[in-house]
């Protein structure tokens, strides 16, 4: 697999604990190094290589959901970069579960975007059988 960088950020309500969202973004994406910036209420990481990408590859065979990861996956594709979003709370407790940007979460999705040089390699990669 070519160059691949993962982006993720979530937003930090007051309510929400920053250790369990760094917890959630964590269970689906371990080696990923983060930036907590609480003025803006935001936190955001990334990670370069393959290997940031395991621990959801072996998620989306667990939970059984490649045909639906491979339909959101190519939605959220334009030009060399996929992004989709994924629930907290499923995240936290080391399920994955996609979302839509708003409205779906009640505290926000975690926002995920993968930059690569071919993108549709990627998904197939991600989603074969």
């Amino acid at each position: 697999m070519d160059r691949v960088v993962v982006y993720v950020e979530s937003k930090v309500h007051p309510t929400e604990s920053v250790e369990k969202i760094l917890s959630a973004i964590s269970n689906v994406f371990p080696t990923i190094r983060f930036q907590v910036d609480l003025e803006k209420g935001e936190v955001r990481g990334s990670a370069e290589g393959i290997e940031a990408l395991t621990k959801l590859y072996n998620l989306l065979r667990r939970e059984q959901i490649r045909d639906a990861a491979r339909s959101v996956l190519r939605k959220g594709v334009e030009g060399n970069s996929i992004t989709f979003y994924i629930s907290k709370q499923a995240a936290f407790v080391k399920r994955l579960s996609f979302s839509e940007p708003s409205g779906e979460e009640p505290l926000g999705p975690i926002k995920v975007t993968i930059e690569c040089d071919s993108p549709k390699k990627l998904i197939e990669w991600l989603t074969s059988t």
